[in-house]
């Protein structure tokens, strides 16, 4: 996607050789012209897989979850990390650790919202080490769902999530890949057409 790595490349902030700051466009402040191209391209991505609900994680997962589930017409779902006095019944419940927030989080969706003849689809900001988007097909999983896809807005190849998640046999379609944060800059993978 090439709007989104122009973004990366003017307003993203590398931190270290595994941190990548993004809070000018998608996760804090959001440019929405961005969100809105980000899931038109997911749709396009996983218009055949018969999607029937979106399925995200609190809170920068919502932008692009919202955007591609108005695409594909079909209801969006989060995930929430903080507990909820209307949400203690009749739960799906999973651990997630947070690899840039180095804290494990116990992620929670109404088992009203998810059924098991629905397909769906995993859409999250970034991809690490895997831990948000395995926590939420455990979630899927748990009530006998299937899972469409995994579509990831920046995935940081350097690290092992996408590999995983491959291994695991789940479907990933990343927009941008990032091969190294190495020296300051960003290094995308290389697409090969």
């Amino acid at each position: 996607m090439k709007l989104l790595k122009e973004k990366v490349m003017t307003e993203g902030i590398v931190l270290g050789d595994q941190v990548l700051k993004v809070d000018s466009f998608l996760n804090h402040q959001m440019d929405p012209v961005l969100m809105r191209e980000v899931g038109s391209e997911f749709k396009r991505r996983f218009a055949g897989e018969g999607v029937t609900k979106v399925l995200t994680i609190e809170s920068s997962g919502i932008a692009p979850a919202i955007m591609t589930a108005l695409e594909l017409g079909v209801p969006m779902i989060f995930a929430r990390k903080h507990k909820s006095l209307t949400l203690k019944e009749d739960i799906l419940v999973e651990k997630v650790y947070s690899f840039t927030k180095r804290e494990t989080n116990e992620i929670t969706v109404s088992k009203k919202f998810l059924h098991p003849e629905d397909r769906v689809l995993i859409i999250d900001d970034f991809l690490a080490n895997g831990e948000a988007a395995f926590g939420l097909a455990r979630i899927v999983e748990q009530v006998g769902a299937s899972i469409a896809g995994i579509g990831i807005v920046i995935e940081k190849s350097f690290q092992p999530g996408a590999r995983l998640l491959e291994e695991a046999g789940y479907r990933l379609d990343s927009l941008v890949r990032i091969a190294s944060l190495e020296d300051g800059t960003v290094t995308f993978v290389e697409e090969v057409h």
